[in-house]
């Protein structure tokens, strides 16, 4: 299961080191682990910058032994309880399935290493903002309140995900957001630098993401991201060897 990223938490562990033995803990992860094991687990990867991970070992904890200890504090438990109320697909989404499917992590795939302040910002943020002012955009929004207006029943809430998967999504996007940034007229060429962050990001994240596939090649992942993302991961792993993209609409059944 892979999710875009993600950071929270603090264990007094730095980074790297909670990293490292959430790794170790993992590489001799039992069958069937007990609930201090996965504490301890939840914790380090709350210290390490995985809390939709953490999330998953928190779900997977029978509801009574959902509590402080083992290297959980009462501050980290408010974390992760808080963590199944935000409205984000890293926690709504990709941690409960993976804690449903019986996994044990949550893989973050979008660091935003590709992130780099503008000279500008003030200036940036208003050109790349009347870029996105265009019809195109405006139909998005149109098509994208009617979708969302109907998510307070299971089937408007998968004709939402069905349309923003659609093939003809993907053009709709471009043509509002990035595309119209490569036009915008800028001295500065705002938009383009945009565009080149946008596409390096995506790089990046298929990257990230076929390395996880390294790890046992067969494997099957489902990448749970924004769906400006999607077509340009696409691009990017369609051109790999051995990786086989299944279209969303056989998902989406």
């Amino acid at each position: 299961m892979l999710g875009s990223g993600g950071g929270e938490g603090g264990h007094g562990l730095d980074v790297p080191e909670a990293t490292a033995q959430a790794e170790r803990l993992l590489a001799a992860w039992p069958a069937a682990p007990g609930p201090a094991q996965r504490r301890k687990l939840a914790s380090l990867l709350l210290a390490g910058g995985e809390p939709a991970s953490a999330l998953v070992q928190w779900l997977r904890l029978p509801g009574d032994e959902r509590r402080a200890g083992d290297g959980l504090d009462e501050n980290l438990v408010t974390i992760l309880t808080g963590l199944m109320q935000r409205p984000d697909e890293h926690y709504r989404i990709a941690a409960v399935l993976a804690a449903r499917r019986g996994h044990e992590r949550v893989h973050p795939v979008d660091d935003h290493t590709a992130d780099s302040p503008d000279a500008d910002p003030k200036a940036a943020g208003a050109a790349i903002a009347k870029a996105w002012d265009n019809r195109y955009t405006a139909a998005r929004m149109r098509r994208a309140n009617a979708l969302e207006s109907r998510l307070d029943t299971p089937a408007g809430a998968l004709s939402m995900y069905r349309a923003y998967n659609a093939p003809g999504a993907a053009l709709e996007t471009f043509r509002s957001d990035f595309g119209a940034a490569l036009e915008e007229p800028s001295p500065q060429r705002f938009g383009r630098g945009y565009v080149a962050y946008w596409e390096t990001r995506n790089l990046r994240m298929a990257s990230n993401i076929r390395g996880v596939m390294s790890a046992r090649p067969g494997m099957r992942v489902l990448v749970v991201v924004g769906a400006a993302h999607k077509a340009y991961l696409e691009a990017c792993l369609g051109q790999m060897h051995d990786v086989r993209i299944v279209a969303t609409d056989r998902v989406l059944r």
